[in-house]
Formats: C-alpha cells, structure tokens, sequence
C-alpha cells in the first residue's frame, strides 16, 4: 500500500514536470508564430509594393520601347537623305535615339531587378507561411499534449492497473494515432501538396508565357492557376476542419457543424442534411469539441463503412440534456458482431461514457444505420464554467 502512494506522488511530480516544460515549449512555439507572422506581413506589403513598381516599369519599358523605335525610324530615314537634313536634325536625331536606348536598356535592367526581388520575396513568403504553419500545427499538437496531461493522465493511474491493460491501451492509442497521420499524410501529399507543386510549376512558365505568346495567353494561364490555388486551399481547409475547426472556438457549435457538413457534403457528393432545434448557445469549450467530434464520427462513419448516399443530423438542445441522431441509408452491419479495429465506435462509447450520456445503435443489414445519443447538461457545461 505504502508503495502504490510513493509511485503516485513519483507520479504526480513527474507530470507536474512535464507539464511545465511542455508549456513553456508552447509559449516559445507562440512567439515563433508571432513573429513569423509580422514578417509575413511585412513581407506581403514590400511584394504588393514591388508588384506595383514591376507594373509602372513594364509600362514605362513599353512606351520606350515604342519611342525607341520611332527614334530609329527617324535616325534610318536622315541617315538615306543625309542631304536633305541640316547638321543640327542630324545631331538630335543621333542624340534622341541614342538617349531613349539608353533609358530603354536602364528600364530593361530594373525591370529585371524587380522581377528578381518580386521572384524572392514570394519564395520568402512561402517559407514564411510554411513555418507559421509549422506553428500553428506544433501548438495544437501541444494543446493536447497539455489537455491530456492535466485531465486524462492524471487519472490514467487510477483505472489502468495491470502492466498488460497499460501496454494494450498504450498500443491502442499508437496505433490509432499513426492510422491518422497516415491518412493526413496520404490526404495532404495527394491533395495540398501536389497541386502546390503544380501550382510552382506552372507559375514560372507564366513569364515565359508572356513574352512568347503575349498578354492574352498569360492571363488565361493565369486564370486556370487561380482555379488551381483556389481548389487546394479548399483541400487544406477540409483538412484543417478534419483536425480541429477553428471556427469552433469563434462562432460555436452550431455554426462550426452547419459549416463542417457543407463542406463534407460537397467534398463527397453526398447529400448531409442538418436539423437544429433549440436555442442557440454556447456551451463549454471541451463539451462543444467533443460533441463535434462525436457528430463527426457518425458521419464519418456512414460515408466510409456504410457507403452511405444521404446522411441525416438533428440535433436538439433542451433546458438539460442534448439529443443527437444521425441516421444514414447506407448497407448497415449487425450491432451484435464484433469488429477489431473499431476505434471510430470505441472512441464515440469512450466520449459518451465521459459526458455521462447514452448512446444506441440502431442497424439492420441492408436498412442503414441510425445512431442517437442522449447528452445530459450539468451547470459546469455552460460557457464560462471549468469543465
């Protein structure tokens, strides 16, 4: 008995420990995001500005260009009828051309300089976005680490006692978490990232483009690389609302999941439709994550293992509890048989048992699915409580 004691407060020390040093990691992983950021700014600002400079010396190169050649026409013209002209028009002429070439082969060579800082400010740029990305990405993975840390770990001693529920319930946890960074992995490698690549690649032909086919061509490029960007930005935003919504945090619950349906509804081509009743408001933070991540289970779990066509999501928030139902028209499965890996089911069970809920699942083979949960509100829920 006196052991058990000992290797809690051994315990208890350790995480203590770690919980400081894995925040003051966080509050320096901030502080790298924050002035990524500036510099992302300030760097945005010089680009739009050059930008603006490469325009006005493209359209100054182009006048000259346009008086240069007049200016040789003139000079061609006294130098066949050298009798005609006096020695001053001669002279003014020589001078005149002589004079715009130089002013041509100046604006040529800053042009050029523009386009070369224009070149290296938006590869900066990308560098930039790429480590406030990094950031951004590190201080979530880092938010769990301390959630887990000051809420879940913390009890992990008190209902995990044998060393071989430890070592399945560690392996269990690494394995769903590598299965998810493979996903994201194949998700962004396949998606994000191969369109940037492209994007990259098409945008230095642009220039190139310009000056062999003209400005008609090079805007059309120019137009399909906007379809492109666009199309991967939509990727990384689905992506990001996989992880965590950041709208979450801002808008709520219920704006969070109309949006998060929207966007899995187009990705899929299925039709999602959602049901509120009830008032809208906020609830804790944690409820409000882990009521969407429950939602987001459901459905994720009727388009990839139900194959589903049409998803139904109602919710209603009374004065007490929350109900949840999420039916599909999917193949539906037998809810008595056993399945291995059914981390989705295990982890919607562990969620509920967590909030104190009930959850029930209703399947026939061939007769889709419907999956309720029945939430029940405390006052240490509400917005502004610590849960």
């Amino acid at each position: 008995m006196s052991n058990k004691k000992i290797n809690a407060k051994e315990l208890d020390r350790i995480v203590k420990k770690m919980i400081e040093t894995v925040d003051q990691s966080k509050a320096e992983i901030f502080h790298i995001s924050e002035q990524s950021r500036k510099e992302h700014e300030r760097l945005l600002e010089e680009l739009r500005q050059t930008k603006e400079e490469v325009k006005r010396v493209i359209s100054q190169t182009d006048d000259l260009e346009m008086k240069t050649r007049f200016a040789r026409q003139r000079l061609s013209d006294v130098s066949k009828n050298f009798s005609r002209y006096t020695e001053d028009e001669i002279r003014q002429a020589y001078e005149k051309a002589h004079s715009l070439q130089m002013e041509l082969a100046m604006a040529q060579e800053k042009e050029k300089q523009l386009r070369q800082r224009r070149d290296e400010l938006e590869r900066r740029l990308a560098s930039v976005k790429e480590t406030i990305e990094r950031a951004d990405h590190l201080i979530g993975q880092v938010t769990v680490v301390l959630n887990y840390l000051n809420g879940d770990f913390r009890e992990l001693s008190e209902f995990i006692t044998g060393a071989n529920e430890k070592q399945e319930f560690g392996l269990r946890i690494i394995e769903a978490q590598e299965e998810e960074r493979k996903r994201l992995s194949r998700e962004i490698h396949d998606g994000p990232a191969q369109m940037l690549a492209n994007v990259i690649m098409r945008s230095d032909l642009i220039e190139r483009i310009y000056r062999e086919r003209g400005a008609e061509e090079a805007i059309r490029e120019m137009r399909d690389l906007k379809k492109m960007v666009r199309s991967a930005l939509y990727e990384v935003r689905r992506i990001i609302y996989d992880l965590r919504p950041m709208a979450l945090d801002d808008l709520g619950l219920i704006p969070t999941l109309k949006k998060y349906l929207q966007t899995i509804e187009e990705y899929h081509k299925k039709t999602i439709t959602f049901t509120y009743i009830g008032e809208v408001r906020r609830l804790s933070d944690r409820f409000e994550v882990a009521i969407f991540r429950l939602v987001q289970e459901a459905v994720q779990n009727a388009l990839k293992h139900a194959e589903a066509k049409e998803i139904q999501v109602k919710m209603e928030l009374k004065k007490d509890s929350l109900l949840i139902v999420v039916k599909d028209d999917g193949k539906g499965f037998n809810p008595n048989e056993k399945k291995d890996k059914a981390f989705g089911l295990i982890g919607m069970r562990e969620r509920i048992e967590w909030l104190e809920g009930k959850l029930h699942l209703y399947s026939q083979l061939g007769r889709g699915t419907i999956v309720t949960m029945n939430i029940p509100l405390h006052k240490t829920q509400q917005k502004g409580e610590q849960q």
